[in-house]
């Protein structure tokens, strides 16, 4: 798991590139920069999911460990 800082270093990259691109295609339209633009688009989409899946991990725990002990909870409420 990378930290919440590489994390968002990785976003202030990309939205920087981001804004680059944006600025080349309102001075007319390249395919290749709009096709670069759709990945940096869904990159970025990635990178804010693992940042706020990261965040929650931190705060609460591993996924996994929360899950098994609801269960575990479950089964001791069904048991009384």
């Amino acid at each position: 798991m990378r930290t919440l800082d590489d994390i968002r270093v990785e976003i202030e990259i990309a939205t920087e590139r981001r804004t680059e691109l944006w600025h080349h295609l309102s001075q007319g339209h390249d395919p290749t920069l709009a096709a670069e633009l759709e990945q940096l688009n869904a990159r970025l989409d990635e990178l804010w999911n693992e940042h706020r899946q990261t965040r929650a991990t931190i705060r609460h725990g591993d996924r996994d460990q929360i899950i098994q002990r609801a269960r575990a909870e479950e089964r001791l409420n069904r048991a009384a």
